[in-house]
């Protein structure tokens, strides 16, 4: 009879459950974390640790050592995942990156791809002992690869913005999303634990309490986009270095961003989202002079001034943008929006696209995040 591991029959049924709950697996599928916590254990079981070093390693680290190229020199997807995992600012620990990354993955289908990665990596594996380790089984792990690719068939859909709880549990709390008319105070009592930011108490007639949109006892994650992890009153967030970006600055309070403003051109009379992977590299083959900029996003609108100069380059209100989105490979760190091209000329009609490029992965999908959510609050009161 072939031997059998407890784990990957405990595995397989998890999977069969996942399965009985419809097509497309989310977060509020009873048994995500279970299979999760699955995967981390056969991950986990048989991982040396260090002998002169109090760093305790985790599964992150062999992922986090992974070469960060293909065998034909380009950025493979497990590269794309870990970096951005790093730049993930919820996550303050190994496990929660660690567990960020598996979520990840199984929404990538790329679980697998990993794993692969990880068994032909002979300095990294040699971290797992062949005597306990599943992944180091002759008899073991190929049953365990069957299994990633039955994951790698179904469509996980998790909620990755719902994070900052993974340091702790594979039980993550319900995430919402709420937009809140302009004001000055919204009327919330909040309260710093642990790290945290709870409401204590609505103030009687203030906004927050005529929105309905939060009760005491929850726990605020984030504000438009800025991850409120380990910030303190009065205080913007810190980063886990505790070190400003070197990418943002402050102005008047707000986050404003270091970015490069590559160029722009006239696309004609569409503005879709559809036209940016055509219209980005109608920008970049202009070869522009790049510039050093800073990107504020206001209220109503957004300005782009010359850093050094300090020299208005554009000015756009948020109902001017008809869409924004970010370049495909091989610069995940460029964006670009179409806006309204106003006709300095006869022959200026139709959108321009505005492209520019952000300091690292992260800001520009936090960028982008917040010209679309500008752009709905004005749209509101237009």
């Amino acid at each position: 009879m072939a031997p059998k591991d407890p784990l990957l029959g405990t595995l397989k049924v998890c999977i069969l459950n996942l399965q009985s709950f419809g097509e497309i697996v989310t977060d509020s599928n009873p048994h995500l974390a279970s299979c999760c916590e699955l995967l981390e254990l056969v991950l986990r079981k048989g991982l040396h640790q260090p002998v002169l070093s109090l760093v305790h390693r985790d599964y992150w680290q062999c992922f986090e050592q992974l070469p960060q190229q293909d065998t034909c020199g380009r950025l493979c997807a497990v590269s794309l995942a870990v970096e951005q995992t790093k730049v993930c600012r919820k996550l303050l620990t190994a496990q929660g990156r660690g567990r960020y990354l598996l979520r990840l993955a199984l929404s990538r289908k790329t679980l697998q791809q990993f794993i692969t990665h990880l068994l032909h990596t002979p300095r990294i594996i040699e971290w797992y002992s062949p005597a306990v380790s599943i992944l180091r089984s002759e008899e073991f792990v190929e049953p365990f690869i069957s299994l990633l690719r039955v994951l790698s068939q179904m469509e996980f859909k998790p909620n990755m913005e719902n994070c900052s709880f993974l340091d702790e549990s594979w039980l993550l709390p319900v995430c919402e999303m709420y937009e809140t008319v302009p004001c000055r105070e919204l009327g919330m009592v909040l309260r710093y634990i642990s790290g945290r930011v709870f409401v204590l108490e609505l103030l009687p007639g203030s906004q927050a309490q005529a929105d309905k949109f939060i009760c005491p006892g929850d726990v605020i994650d984030e504000i438009n986009g800025v991850s409120l992890r380990n910030s303190r009153t009065g205080q913007q967030p810190a980063s886990e270095d505790k070190r400003p970006s070197p990418s943002q600055c402050l102005i008047e309070g707000r986050i404003v961003y270091i970015v490069q403003f590559l160029g722009k051109a006239n696309i004609g009379m569409c503005g879709s989202t559809e036209v940016l992977q055509h219209a980005i590299p109608q920008v970049l083959q202009k070869n522009l002079p790049i510039k050093e900029v800073l990107l504020d996003m206001k209220e109503t609108h957004l300005t782009c001034i010359e850093k050094n100069s300090k020299t208005e380059l554009f000015q756009h209100h948020y109902p001017e943008i008809s869409c924004v989105g970010r370049y495909g490979q091989p610069d995940y760190t460029i964006f670009a929006f179409c806006v309204v091209d106003y006709p300095e000329t006869p022959h200026s009609t139709g959108f321009c696209c505005v492209a520019l490029r952000a300091g690292n992965v992260h800001e520009c999908k936090e960028i982008i995040c917040r010209i679309a959510t500008g752009f709905k609050h004005t749209e509101l009161f237009v």
